[in-house]
């Protein structure tokens, strides 16, 4: 699933290509992903005639603001956006395409079709679902020690499983949530309300580096991950144990191995988080 540096990579890279671009129709070829509102045909009437004025993004989400609505789209697990001439062939995983009047068109692609698109009032996004349920990003100025400290101390769940809760911290998936906790030397497994202070400011300090990083790096390019220009990004050479287990630590040498926590794959130095 691309995680808080994909997303913000491909809206950076997505604004370039349809800043001021108006669109003239719509046409939704899986309605599933249409949340709101529900009918696909009043998705299509509403964005109709409206022109994108800028993008922007909340964790995983990016949101796509026009004269007088809010698009709000997650990419789950493969979704894709890029923008076409009109003469280019569709291909078959092509679900979603804005049609501008210049005659390209934004195309949103999904293998799995995961996806998810609401429609909004202009302002009234943060609101209501989905993105009224996500707490603040890594580097956002909300995510304070007090408030991350005051979080862990509250659950009795293992600090892996704290980070990828989206309602704790936006954007954080499991690739960035290995690297700061190594980077932070603490175990996944530790319950959260056991670190102290100190731990607490040295792993928020960490999942800060780690996602910055990567935004400059343009996120990672794990399975079929691309920008909107066809680019991949390059943080995965710096990866240090996601998907390398069996290879030496970097910091001890020791075996890096992989075990499940929370239902996911993790990656861990047993060693340097003991």
């Amino acid at each position: 699933m691309p995680e808080l540096p994909e997303v913000e990579t491909v809206r950076q890279t997505l604004l370039q290509l349809v800043k001021e671009k108006t669109i003239e129709r719509v046409s939704v070829y899986w309605g599933n992903i249409i949340k709101r509102p529900e009918d696909p045909n009043e998705f299509k009437r509403q964005l109709e005639g409206q022109t994108i004025r800028d993008i922007d993004r909340k964790g995983k989400f990016m949101i796509f603001y026009m004269d007088d609505l809010s698009l709000v789209s997650h990419l789950r697990m493969e979704g894709k956006f890029g923008v076409y001439d009109a003469s280019v062939e569709k291909p078959k995983h092509t679900h979603v395409v804005f049609h501008f009047t210049d005659g390209t068109e934004l195309r949103y692609d999904d293998v799995r079709k995961f996806g998810t698109m609401h429609i909004f009032p202009k302002g009234e996004e943060f609101k209501q679902k989905p993105l009224i349920l996500l707490g603040p990003d890594p580097f956002a100025e909300a995510f304070t020690l007090d408030y991350f400290y005051n979080r862990l101390k509250k659950t009795s769940r293992n600090i892996k499983a704290v980070l990828l809760d989206q309602s704790v911290v936006a954007g954080l998936g499991n690739i960035y949530v290995d690297e700061a906790l190594y980077q932070a030397k603490i175990h996944p497994e530790r319950i959260a309300s056991s670190l102290t202070k100190q731990e607490a400011e040295e792993l928020r300090q960490a999942s800060i580096d780690i996602i910055l990083t990567a935004i400059d790096q343009g996120g990672s390019t794990i399975r079929s991950y691309i920008n909107s220009q066809g680019q991949i990004g390059m943080f995965q050479q710096q990866l240090k144990v996601y998907g390398k287990e069996d290879t030496e630590c970097p910091a001890c040498g020791t075996e890096i191995t992989k075990l499940k926590v929370s239902g996911r794959g993790t990656h861990i130095c047993p060693t340097c988080q003991k």
